[in-house]
């Protein structure tokens, strides 16, 4: 079937930038106009905005600490999403099925799920499964696993340790690689409370920056095309600024992909002891052509922390709002749950929402930055339309700054930065630039020929009225949204890489299982067959 929308403004800035006319799908594809052919169906969206569907790059939307976090709190999930009678079990609130409907509604087709340890990879596919609409990816987090570190302690050649990440990487069918407080979460076992990028992991004599360094190898020996993932060392802690800019340093020029980097720009000024040292971070990220970022934005109302970096999660169990918590430590990296009510009366979380801005403002290149919540972390992805707003005017910054603690000015430069995002700017961190991160060649994009995820949005002066409810939303060519509901449910893909590795590696991890685990290493890998409604889709590995 050939559909025509007609005499839209077709914001694409991967191929061609902004012009007004007629964007034809047919089928599950963008294709040229076609003279003397009549489309089959036409949607007139003159006056709308027409983009590529949106991509998140660094969201949590399945997995043990997920699952937890729900069933700790029970009483948040109706105050983030209203009620709808239309949707199966609905009465969950925000269940995996409402997930995919939320994020379609606002113009998202494809979401990735950032951290998944590789024993609860089956279950986090399971659930992705049951994630209507919107496609999906998950990254497979190493760097705290007694293998890996084994092989480090060891002085085991780079080619092993590539053919063991490669190994892992195709038994859990991810996409790509992340890294959560190399060694943090292992020393967190031995006692320890803080780990930075030269502390030395016990028993395993190996610092971060040796691990760090070691994935990063890998991930480029076997031409992944998503960088490594890395959650770096010391989130959330006043002066933490110098991790980042240390951590960028040691990346050795190259490619590096940082997560919520808000959480690690902070500073040490003012009688508080904590202050915002975003400038310096989006400086030294400005220098670095090698680092890409995500930022973890703040925004304000209730929401839970949850993390695999256990360290972190126990030291920050004393500030759950409200008092309860789940820390459990386990294989690897353990987990975290923590509640917490981000207020715009709070100094601290005020000066944490000013961080995040001022990374996404001041940060020169939207191909390197995107836009993430660390979602639940910073905020649910529901407030995504809000924030925004936010990027898009200045006066509405300036609004909500004026309702903070007046010392929250004098940390933050905030309140001095003119810059508004442009749609093609938006269009650019939200589509085109995590496509080209994640290697996915046929999305992010409405040239001729990609796949037709296609978002379309009333030209609304009210921006969050406008990113909160798109007017249309295709997904593969088939409408699945009109006018901020679904009127369409269907499948997503699951998105993975497959790259080469030696196969004498899974002869040894599979002697590692029966030894440690007393349990076949077949148990933990994600077979195809134990998911017979999942279309996975493999992406190409870099050239």
């Amino acid at each position: 079937m050939l559909t025509c929308l007609r005499g839209g403004r077709i914001v694409n800035p991967a191929n061609g930038g902004e012009r007004v006319g007629d964007l034809f799908i047919e089928d599950d594809r963008i294709v040229a106009q076609q003279a003397g052919r009549a489309a089959d169906q036409t949607h007139d969206v003159a006056g709308k905005i027409v983009m590529a569907g949106g991509i998140d790059i660094h969201s949590h939307i399945a997995g043990g600490n997920v699952n937890t976090a729900r069933l700790l709190l029970p009483e948040l999930h109706p105050g983030q999403t209203p009620p709808s009678r239309d949707l199966p079990l609905s009465t969950a609130r925000w269940s995996t099925f409402e997930t995919g409907c939320l994020y379609a509604k606002m113009g998202f087709t494809t979401v990735v799920e950032p951290a998944v340890s590789p024993h609860h990879a089956l279950h986090a596919h399971l659930e992705l499964a049951d994630t209507p609409i919107i496609d999906k990816a998950t990254l497979t987090v190493l760097g705290n696993d007694d293998f890996l570190l084994s092989m480090l302690r060891k002085g085991e050649s780079g080619n092993a340790i590539a053919d063991y990440v490669g190994a892992t990487l195709a038994s859990t069918r991810g996409l790509g690689v992340k890294c959560i407080n190399a060694g943090g979460a292992t020393a967190f076992k031995y006692n320890a409370r803080a780990f930075s990028l030269d502390d030395v992991v016990p028993h395993y004599g190996v610092t971060s920056r040796a691990i760090v360094e070691a994935m990063q190898q890998a991930v480029t020996d076997l031409k992944v095309p998503h960088p490594l993932h890395l959650h770096m060392n010391n989130l959330g802690i006043a002066g933490n600024i110098d991790t980042a800019l240390a951590t960028i340093e040691a990346a050795r020029g190259m490619p590096l992909h940082l997560a919520h980097v808000q959480f690690y720009a902070y500073g040490t000024e003012g009688k508080r002891g904590f202050s915002s040292a975003a400038a310096r971070l989006a400086h030294a990220v400005n220098g670095a052509k090698n680092v890409t970022v995500d930022i973890g934005q703040v925004m304000f109302g209730p929401t839970v922390t949850v993390s695999l970096d256990v360290l972190r999660q126990y030291n920050g169990s004393r500030n759950a709002r409200p008092n309860k918590w789940v820390i459990f430590d386990g294989d690897a990296n353990g987990g975290g749950i923590v509640p917490y009510d981000y207020r715009r009366s709070d100094f601290y979380n005020a000066v944490q929402w000013a961080c995040g801005l001022e990374l996404f403002l001041l940060i020169d290149d939207p191909w390197r930055v995107f836009f993430t919540t660390d979602h639940p972390n910073g905020a649910p992805f529901t407030t995504y339309p809000d924030l925004l707003a936010l990027l898009m005017s200045q006066d509405l910054r300036s609004e909500w700054l004026a309702e903070m603690p007046r010392s929250v000015a004098e940390m933050t430069t905030l309140g001095s930065i003119a810059r508004e995002y442009s749609l093609t700017e938006i269009a650019i961190m939200t589509r085109a630039a995590p496509a080209k991160l994640l290697g996915l060649r046929d999305r992010g994009s409405l040239r001729e020929g990609a796949r037709a995820d296609v978002a379309v949005y009333n030209d609304d002066e009210d921006r969050a009225r406008m990113f909160r409810d798109a007017h249309l939303v295709f997904k593969d060519g088939d409408l699945v949204v009109r006018d901020g509901s679904v009127t369409h449910y269907r499948a997503g893909r699951t998105l993975e890489v497959r790259p080469e590795f030696d196969r004498r590696i899974e002869r040894r991890l599979d002697m590692y299982y029966d030894e440690v685990y007393r349990a076949p290493r077949d148990l933990f890998c994600v077979h195809a067959d134990a998911l017979p409604h999942t279309a996975f889709e493999q992406v190409g590995l870099r050239q």
